[in-house]
């Protein structure tokens, strides 16, 4: 979403145990597009199918070795991007999919309160339909001939998202990428639990990021500190501009953001009320009449 110092990046290591497949849906919420990764030999597993595109199917299917099948398909949560996919690689490969839950499941109880009052959704990119074949909760441990994933639930971005473990290397889908901060739109994404889950990313030692989209993540505590940081420092300039006389997200969105591109007006004005809601819960700011796109925030 927003531009933050580089990340240490890479390219995949060159190991036949992990392949990526990008989507030809770049955009500029996608960056080059959507990256599908290929774990394991033999019997694989598939990481986030991706967008509804006949011709990446195809694709998925072709960087398969010979005599390789597809044993288990992993969804890092339900946007469209990452998981429309994953009904027609079901049906093709006969693998069951695997996630947190649908949509909906995991979404914070702070969310849940404000979701009906909001006048719109959390983000236009839900998949409403996504309906996983086996639901993971959080340290659930999936085994396959050649490889091992772990399931860590890291709300924020959106409820039911989740990471995925594989010895010390992540697949950290739309919470920790490369070449973007993430957007957290809600009330399907919490900055709160967005903060909660880069802390409990940070409790381990890993050798490498992959993300949902951009190149290889080749320092991750430097990454997940530099995510943290920006976001910390987002509060204290919507806290400014706050006591500066900014009231509503339109105004506030103009001042944090700096020559933004008009595309991500939208997205920006989202990821403001997400700090908003959270800079209100902690009791540092009103909102008056409550939290949403219309309400007046001023200094506690």
């Amino acid at each position: 979403m927003a531009r933050i110092p580089k990340a240490s990046t890479g390219h995949l290591p060159n190991s036949s145990t992990v392949r990526s497949v990008l989507a030809p849906n770049p955009s500029v919420m996608t960056g080059a597009g959507t990256n599908t990764y290929i774990l394991g030999e033999g019997r694989v597993a598939v990481i986030d199918p991706g967008p509804a595109i006949d011709n990446h199917l195809e694709a998925i299917l072709a960087a398969l070795h010979p005599h390789e099948s597809i044993s288990h398909i992993f969804v890092t949560h339900a946007h469209l991007d990452h998981s429309a996919l994953a009904a027609a690689l079901s049906r093709v490969t006969g693998a069951p999919i695997h996630a947190f839950g649908s949509a909906m499941t995991g979404r914070s109880t702070r969310m849940q309160a404000l979701a009906s009052r909001l006048k719109t959704g959390g983000g236009e990119g839900v998949d409403h339909a996504f309906c996983p074949d086996i639901c993971l909760p959080d340290g659930a441990t999936v085994y396959g001939e050649t490889w091992r994933v772990e399931a860590m639930h890291t709300p924020g971005h959106m409820g039911n998202h989740l990471c995925f473990a594989a010895q010390d290397t992540l697949f950290s889908g739309d919470h920790v990428m490369g070449w973007s901060s993430t957007l957290i739109s809600p009330p399907d994404g919490d900055k709160a639990d967005y903060m909660a889950s880069l802390q409990k990313l940070a409790t381990r030692k890993w050798h490498r990021f992959l993300p949902g989209h951009g190149n290889a993540i080749e320092d991750p505590a430097q990454r997940l500190a530099d995510l943290a940081a920006h976001r910390i420092g987002r509060d204290a300039a919507l806290m400014a501009a706050l006591g500066q006389g900014a009231s509503g997200i339109a105004q506030l969105a103009r001042v944090v953001y700096v020559d933004l591109d008009l595309a991500l007006l939208p997205a920006a004005h989202r990821n403001v009320l997400a700090h908003l809601i959270d800079l209100e819960a902690r009791k540092l700011i009103t909102a008056s009449p409550y939290p949403n796109f219309d309400a007046v925030f001023r200094l506690a």
